[in-house]
Formats: C-alpha cells, structure tokens, sequence
C-alpha cells in the first residue's frame, strides 16, 4: 500500500480531487434537465483529471506517465469551457465562477509543472 499512497501525496493530486469535489457541489444546484448533459459533462471531466494524474503515476516509462497527463490537461481544458459556459447560461454566480475557474487553473499550473519534472 505504500506505493498506492504516493500519488495522495502529490499536491497536484490534492487540488484536482478538491476540484471533482467543488464540481460535484455546484453542479448540484443546476436544473434537473441539465443532469445528463451539462452536469454530467462536467463531472465527468472533473473526474477524468485525477483519475488519469493517478493512472500516469503508475506508469513505468516517462512516456507513458505524460500520456494519462496529456489525457488529464485536455479534461482540464474541456472543463474550462463548461465551467464559462455554465456561468453564462447563470447556472454559475459570479462567486463561485471565480473559485472554480482559480481553482482549475491552479490545477493547470500544477499540472504543467508536474509534466515539465518527468521529462
């Protein structure tokens, strides 16, 4: 189990779960019509981020650690354009626009830097 802990001490790790996690709780607030198109959207996305961060990392070879990594930023970038459009449709108000649109990013940043430290 001691390897298994690894990537839960990633910091990277750490923000993007605490994104699902703020995902899952806005998105409870959208219109019911909207659970299985944009609210299903969005969590699957927000779960794709982590999910493949933790599967990168349990790869051997730096190549396939980047391609889950690759899979996780473009789960990112999707996510950012519902993250918007959400807030322009006013699903989202504009507090919590602002923490999850910091929050992806920050998570981008991470992931960026991450990518940047295995190659």
């Amino acid at each position: 189990m001691e390897y298994v802990a690894g990537y839960k001490n990633l910091n990277l790790y750490t923000k993007a779960d605490e994104l699902v996690l703020f995902v899952y709780r806005i998105t409870r607030q959208f219109p019911k019509e909207e659970l299985f198109g944009l609210t299903s959207q969005m969590r699957r996305c927000a779960v794709s981020v982590p999910a493949n961060i933790v599967e990168g990392y349990g790869r051997k070879t730096p190549k396939d650690k980047t391609q889950f990594y690759y899979i996780a930023r473009g789960s990112l970038n999707e996510l950012e354009y519902y993250i918007d459009l959400s807030y322009r449709l006013n699903y989202l108000d504009a507090e919590n626009y602002q923490k999850i649109s910091a929050l992806r990013n920050d998570v981008g940043k991470l992931l960026t830097g991450f990518m940047k430290s295995i190659k």
